[in-house]
């Protein structure tokens, strides 16, 4: 807990009760829905933990009658493994409220508990990516032809730029001070997440029309972003496909957990 790199913060809360995947988790947290023979929530805390880059994991959720429902959990924070609190009832406030716990100079690391396929190179990918950037805050997208390419079946919420298509990989880094700041301009767009033309309205609405007529680039957009909001802001293209995907419904969840078994059987070969 005391070597240098980023803080990780794990969003774990539920936007809604309603979602099948929280019914199926059978413990009413998504976060804790079995994939591949564990919760998903500590496929992507056991990525952190084989991070280099990574120094403290903080959660933000599940509530405390589901995290006392599940062990692995209890241990990691009677063991001082991991720090947890409530989460605040939107994602962009629940990072706020952790990232008041970290000190200020220390680089941030958000991603979500539903993103099972998280693995540590891309981690390290993502966070020696956002500190070479120079940015102060980071988003880490993923072309959706490399997504495509594992999971040809599976629907996308897609930023289609002028240079290409591009998928959300719940990787985010908040590099500086000032790049915290960026999760206030959060709170504006979250609930507009699902359609990128209405979260590109902060860019104003000339960058609008130009990504609707297909003239806009992801960088060009970053720069705007950044102009407009007086924060560095810069995306890191991943190249993985398996990055840019999170568990959002029933079918993802067994596109994805096919996805795992194989993984595993060829890893249990390989040993």
């Amino acid at each position: 807990m005391s070597r240098a790199g980023f803080a990780a913060i794990v969003l774990a809360g539920d936007r809604r009760m309603d979602d099948p995947l929280v019914e199926a988790s059978g413990k009413g947290c998504k976060a804790l829905l079995p994939i591949a023979g564990s919760p998903m929530i500590l496929h992507v805390l056991g990525a952190l933990d084989a991070s280099p880059s990574i120094a403290t994991v903080h959660l933000s959720g599940p509530p405390a009658t589901a995290l006392r429902s599940e062990p692995a959990l209890l241990t990691r924070l009677d063991s001082g493994a991991m720090y947890w609190r409530e989460s605040s009832g939107t994602p962009s406030t629940s990072a706020s409220d952790l990232m008041a716990d970290i000190e200020v100079s220390r680089p941030v690391l958000l991603t979500t508990a539903d993103h099972p396929l998280l693995r540590p190179e891309y981690i390290e990918h993502f966070c020696a990516a956002a500190l070479a950037s120079g940015a102060d805050a980071v988003v880490g997208l993923a072309p959706y032809s490399k997504v495509r390419e594992i999971f040809p079946t599976m629907r996308k919420t897609l930023l289609r730029f002028h240079d290409d298509d591009y998928c959300g990989c719940n990787l985010f880094a908040f590099v500086t001070p000032q790049g915290r700041d960026l999760a206030g301009l959060w709170r504006q767009v979250e609930s507009a997440r699902k359609t990128p033309w209405r979260v590109l309205q902060l860019l104003g609405w000339t960058a609008v029309l130009r990504y609707r007529l297909g003239w806009l680039g992801l960088d060009q957009a970053m720069a705007l972003l950044s102009r407009r909001t007086g924060i560095r802001v810069a995306a890191v293209r991943m190249p993985f496909g398996e990055a840019g995907v999170d568990v959002d419904s029933p079918e993802d969840h067994r596109l994805v957990e096919q996805v795992m078994l194989r993984r595993a059987a060829a890893d249990s070969v390989g040993s």
